[in-house]
């Protein structure tokens, strides 16, 4: 349960907040930037933090769901799950959001699934390293 909670948590907020430096950076605003430019972008991601749970929250089960069902995969150790998982979530995330936009290539390829393999792989890190994973019970005799 705790894993889970970890993914709705840290999924929607990091991968919210890529996906707005990738839809700011795919429209050209960071060609002319000043440092009351970058407070703007934040002040328009803390307004839209609301959306990226509202429309992050179920993906990001998901993306728990794939790291729960390999955690219970003997043969894959935690770097591996790890990296199967951020797999798992970049091409989801490319699949979800690479459409947007006029642009298309490897760049808009790379920065959309990006936004889904960086906290994907945060979540999943989170929760080998601060979450009690079962052990295997021992056979008895």
């Amino acid at each position: 349960m705790k894993r889970y909670l970890v993914f709705a948590l840290v999924v929607p907020f990091i991968g919210g907040f890529l996906l707005l430096l990738t839809t700011t950076y795919q429209s050209g605003y960071w060609t002319q930037t000043s440092l009351g430019e970058v407070g703007k972008l934040f002040v328009v991601f803390f307004k839209t933090l609301q959306y990226s749970y509202l429309f992050g929250f179920l993906p990001a089960l998901m993306i728990g769901a794939v790291d729960d069902i390999l955690l219970h995969i003997k043969r894959v150790g935690p770097v591996l799950r790890i990296l199967l998982v951020g797999i798992t979530a970049f091409f989801l995330a490319v699949f979800t959001y690479g459409s947007r936009g006029s642009e298309s290539g490897a760049v808009q390829f790379i920065l959309y699934g990006l936004v889904g393999f960086v906290p994907a792989v945060i979540s999943s890190w989170v929760v080998h390293k601060y979450i009690d994973e079962p052990q295997p019970a021992a056979a008895s005799a």
